[in-house]
């Protein structure tokens, strides 16, 4: 898959869920380097901002992870 399809894919995913952490790009897209496409779509002017949120790891620990979603307020005609 190259990297205009994963971004397009990425984009869709937002669309449809609302967000997307590394965790979902990987099992859901088959996208193992999530933050590489987020940069360049933002660098394609792509309005996505970033969240760290807090979630478990197996052993029960928390950690911080990033969480993609557009950015309503700089929205424009990238989301759908």
């Amino acid at each position: 898959m190259n990297k205009e399809t994963q971004k397009t894919r990425i984009m869709q995913y937002i669309t449809d869920f609302g967000s997307i952490t590394r965790m979902e790009s990987i099992t859901e897209l088959g996208c193992i380097n999530l933050p590489a496409r987020i940069t360049e779509l933002k660098k394609d002017g792509c309005p996505i901002k970033t969240d760290m949120i807090t979630v478990k790891n197996r052993w029960g620990e928390s950690t911080r992870i990033a969480r993609y979603s557009f950015d309503k307020e700089r929205a424009g005609e990238h989301v759908g």
